[in-house]
């Protein structure tokens, strides 16, 4: 079977730093704070239980 094929190309369309930006902020608006809370909350409770371990590590009496 011999038959044409079409490559596609997909061109990057350029959009300027301040509609991106502009954009970008209507877009966290809409969306609130989920996805920056998670991060924040996780990396807080690892940090926690890291500075817990490294401070109670401490106090392990080895007799």
């Amino acid at each position: 079977m011999t038959g044409s094929t079409e490559k596609e190309s997909y061109d990057m369309e350029h959009i300027p730093a301040a509609t991106w930006l502009t954009e970008a902020a209507a877009a966290a608006d809409r969306q609130g704070p989920g996805d920056l809370l998670r991060v924040v909350l996780i990396v807080m409770v690892v940090g926690v239980v890291l500075t817990a371990w490294f401070l109670l590590r401490g106090y392990k009496r080895d007799d």
